[in-house]
């Protein structure tokens, strides 16, 4: 399963609540190239980008997504 497919899924199925999903991906120019984002944050899942209304996000930069304390993907 991919990040875009688990992202998906936290966000359809009831048994997660979305806005306690935190997704860690590369930033180039901020601290340590890392950004995070929370799920409440989304505004869009698309086919190759998520959504912000700061911006756009291309799965494949994405490398740890969180529900609560659990980690649920990393590359």
């Amino acid at each position: 399963m991919d990040s875009r497919d688990v992202l998906n899924k936290m966000k359809w199925h009831e048994n997660y609540d979305f806005g306690e999903v935190r997704i860690w991906y590369i930033s180039r120019g901020k601290n340590e190239n890392m950004s995070v984002v929370k799920g409440s944050e989304i505004t869009e899942l698309g086919k190759h980008f998520f959504m912000t209304k700061s911006g756009t996000i291309p799965y494949h930069r994405i490398i740890k997504i969180e529900y609560g304390k659990e980690v649920v993907f990393e590359v």
